[in-house]
């Protein structure tokens, strides 16, 4: 997108941004669609389209996983060990300390459950903070993922991932098994599909109803970020000159060839985030450029120039009516696509 000028990027007319400082861990929504960004710098930062923007101080040291909490503020896991909450108004409260051990991954569902993986044991809180059950795995977890109705937590580690019911009585996980060491975690909405994002340069899949391997290869380089199509029937990924999308209808995206968009500047895709309600997806690149694209017709509409930190995190309100990104940078911006 070389060839167009700053002006009409839409964060020029219908957006604000501010230089934060820190590497943006996670730019998120809450619940009732506040937004916020969580830095590497141990700080969580209250963004507003218009006012002031808000530091809070969450960690002593790294923010290293946030995002929503179950009702509403947010959840953040600090490699000082705490499970933090951050509220609406700032206040920050201690939700669990695992005593030093990195808070590696954090998840929230607003049916009122939490959890947090330290090392090789997936915590699972209710929304008050009361602990439930630990649940380990053989090795350290590389990502955390509840299913669309928070009955189900899907956790990734080497050699697959495990499939935990949160209320069961007598936890014994469902073994997703593939060799190899997987990271990024996704349920497709309907459930019947669990991906994850492997440590070389390709993603694996599960149909649970079969247990069916799905092996996506072909990319360039790792794949970061993935993200679902509301309804399910695109899976997009990061990791490629452009942003790479799978089908799963009709049958899935075995033997299918995966369709491309919005590429074409030679620079990678690092962040992906599918639109809430409709097949639109927002995109991030190692240059700091953010657009979003129509799937079905390829329409490309940019959002942010490049600023030459890669985009880290992209995340859409609720509703689909405000989109946030962040990059290493520290550079954070917020879009208000409302209509008008």
């Amino acid at each position: 997108m070389a060839e167009v000028a700053e002006a009409d990027f839409l964060l020029a007319s219908r957006g604000t941004a501010r230089e934060l400082g820190a590497w943006v861990v996670a730019a998120m929504f809450d619940r009732a669609g506040r937004p916020a960004f969580a830095l590497a710098d141990g700080t969580l930062h209250l963004g507003a389209l218009a006012g002031e923007w808000r530091a809070v101080a969450a960690h002593d040291g790294a923010v290293l996983s946030a995002c929503a909490d179950a009702r509403d503020g947010w959840l953040t896991g600090g490699d000082d060990g705490k499970l933090m909450r951050i509220a609406p108004d700032g206040a920050a409260a201690l939700v669990a300390d695992y005593r030093g051990k990195w808070v590696d991954h954090v998840a929230a569902h607003e049916a009122g459950v939490r959890a947090a993986s330290v090392g090789k044991v997936a915590h699972l809180l209710d929304g008050a903070g009361r602990a439930l059950k630990s649940l380990p795995h053989p090795s350290s977890v590389g990502g955390l993922a509840f299913d669309a109705k928070g009955k189900r937590l899907a956790a990734s580690h080497y050699n697959g991932a495990s499939l935990w019911f949160v209320g069961a009585k007598e936890d014994k996980p469902k073994l997703l098994e593939w060799k190899g060491s997987h990271h990024g975690i996704a349920f497709s909405p309907d459930g019947t599909h669990v991906v994850t994002a492997m440590q070389e340069p390709s993603l694996h899949g599960w149909r649970l109803a079969d247990g069916q391997h799905m092996r996506m290869s072909g990319y360039p380089s790792k794949t970061r970020s993935l993200s679902f199509t509301a309804r399910g029937r695109w899976l997009a990924t990061s990791g490629a000159e452009s942003v790479v999308l799978w089908p799963f209808f009709g049958g899935g995206p075995m033997g299918k060839a995966p369709t491309e968009i919005a590429g074409g500047d030679e620079v990678l895709c690092s962040a992906v985030a599918c639109h809430p309600q409709h097949e639109v997806v927002a995109a991030g690149f190692g240059d700091g450029l953010v657009l979003m694209a129509e799937i079905a017709s390829g329409k490309v509409v940019p959002i942010a120039p490049p600023r030459g930190g890669a985009v880290t995190s992209l995340a859409w309100s609720a509703n689909g009516a405000q989109l946030a990104f962040g990059t290493e940078s520290g550079h954070a911006g917020l879009i208000d696509l409302a209509r008008r």
